[in-house]
């Protein structure tokens, strides 16, 4: 969404797409040439794109010299032209004008807001309404699973959100929306590059994804920073999977995480009383004569230190005007971020069940991969080299010297492969969910040229995400009605396409209304 006057967020929403900006405008002029033909539409083969059964067809490979990079040097990116379009909008009600004073009745009242409601609904559906539960109707198998996106968008509004799949299928990509993908596009390719590979069978396009995590966390390792990093999770019970849009060893915000780590150290240090005969940590590592030691464990603990880095979660935001959202606008992103952690936490600690992600997307977890498949990726003849880089200030040897192919023969099934990832994510963060560090980042982009227009950062709360996350769970099994926006927040109804015919809004106009008049009622 682009930004409106008087609407504190302004930027344009989240949300994923199917398509590539370039894609969306081949399918779009194809679509146009043929609107005629009554006989249906041609079949769009679109390389790149993820098909029917979810097929994605582009390989992710290492930049051709890793080298560690300043964090700096991603700030600026190249100009990317701007989509903008306006339209006009005329409301008609009762015959009359929008611009003029009109009077609307009560039969006219609920035909619109039946209009507005059930317009795309044929005269069936209207006679027998669905009462399935939004999980049943839109996440359920053969449908796509749970993403970020469908848990966090529903906190700007679960109506807004409930209507957009209920009258779209999905929430519609605008001009501004397509924009941001291409400035995600252009971050992306300053870390990796791309190769266009042909997918045969669910496994291979299951097998590619994989491989591209392994790719990112390789990445990642060796130069510092990676981008568009696919995760995976079992959430209350079901499958959630979203993309970290970059992960990197720079804290985002030093003097936060150290005001925090200091504050926990002082709560810990006042509940903590060491029993007369009980010796602390480092005493009991010590010399005889309890001096501190510089050789043995302690040692390695220090060694073990330096070599450990923290990740970081960064989420990239594009935006129509020059300010960053705050408040209610902001929580969204509050919310995305800290649930892309969670997410990662729990790969890096391998507490994911493959077995449920397996069952889920159907996949045969033992079938090998397709030769073309394997013959494809491996002549890329990518070589991995586990070399600690200077982040780690270490002379060690390379631990690893593998080519696409002799990884692949190894790991040729969707089972196996997803085992390399997880050791994958076992050397990337070595100490679990300690190497992943607690301050997350918002990063505000303009929508035209892709130049920073500012950050949030904050920390993460595990409490605060796992309510939101049981509660927004309730709504989509149903246990719930969906909720919209409170009267303090009503400014994001403004930019609403479903905003005259929103139930949720009539009714608190409606509520509204009557409390002015038994006010003035009990005045007079």
């Amino acid at each position: 969404m682009e930004g409106h006057p008087g609407n504190p967020d302004g930027g344009e929403s989240d949300y994923g797409s199917e398509f590539s900006p370039s894609e969306e405008d081949v399918l779009l002029d194809l679509l146009s040439k043929v609107a005629g033909d009554a006989n249906g539409l041609p079949s769009v083969n679109i390389d790149g794109a993820e098909d029917d059964k979810g097929f994605k067809r582009s390989c992710r490979l290492r930049p051709v010299q890793a080298e560690r990079r300043d964090h700096a040097q991603y700030a600026e990116l190249s100009t990317v032209p701007s989509e903008k379009q306006e339209h006009d909008l005329a409301v008609e009600i009762d015959g009359h004008k929008g611009d003029e004073p009109t009077i609307e009745s009560d039969r006219s009242k609920l035909a619109r807001q039946a209009s507005v409601l059930f317009e795309s609904r044929p005269p069936s559906e209207l006679e027998a309404i669905d009462l399935r539960s939004p999980l049943e109707r839109f996440r359920t198998k053969p449908k796509k699973a749970l993403s970020v996106t469908d848990l966090v968008s529903p906190s700007w509004c679960e109506l807004q959100y409930w209507y957009s799949m209920t009258k779209h299928g999905k929430k519609r990509r605008t001009p501004a929306m397509r924009q941001g993908s291409a400035i995600h596009k252009t971050l992306e390719d300053q870390v990796h590059r791309t190769v266009t590979i042909d997918i045969h069978t669910k496994e291979d396009a299951w097998g590619l994804r994989i491989w591209n995590v392994i790719q990112g966390l390789r990445t990642l390792r060796e130069t510092g920073i990676t981008r568009e990093l696919e995760v995976w999770g079992v959430v209350n019970g079901l499958v959630v999977n979203g993309v970290i849009d970059e992960l990197s060893y720079i804290c985002p915000d030093k003097d936060l995480e150290e005001e925090i780590t200091a504050r926990t150290a002082h709560i810990k240090e006042g509940k903590m009383t060491l029993a007369a005969d009980q010796s602390t940590i480092t005493s009991f590592l010590g010399t005889a004569d309890g001096q501190q030691g510089t050789n043995g464990v302690l040692k390695s603990l220090r060694s073990m230190r330096k070599k450990t880095s923290k990740v970081y979660l960064t989420d990239v935001k594009t935006r129509g005007i020059k300010t960053i959202p705050k408040g209610a606008s902001f929580r969204p992103t509050f919310m995305q971020l800290m649930l892309y952690h969670f997410l990662l936490s729990d790969l890096a600690t391998n507490k994911v069940d493959a077995d449920v992600l397996f069952d889920r997307y159907d996949l045969n977890s033992t079938a090998n991969f397709s030769d073309g498949f394997i013959a494809q990726v491996g002549s890329l003849n990518e070589i991995f080299y586990d070399t600690p880089s200077d982040l780690f200030q270490s002379s060690q040897i390379a631990e690893s010297n593998q080519d696409s192919m002799s990884l692949l023969m190894e790991h040729n099934s969707v089972q196996q492969l997803w085992g390399l990832m997880i050791s994958e994510f076992s050397r990337t963060m070595p100490a679990g969910i300690n190497s992943i560090g607690n301050v997350l980042k918002a990063e505000y982009r303009d929508q035209t040229d892709g130049s920073v227009l500012g950050i949030k950062t904050f920390m993460y709360d595990k409490g605060v995400i796992q309510d939101y996350v049981d509660d927004e769970m309730r709504w989509w099994r149903g246990e719930r009605e969906a909720q919209g926006v409170i009267i303090e927040e009503a400014y994001k109804c403004r930019t609403c396409e479903f905003e005259q015919g929103c139930e949720w809004r009539i009714s608190k106009i409606e509520e509204a209304t009557n409390t002015y008049r038994a006010r003035s009622r009990s005045v007079v």
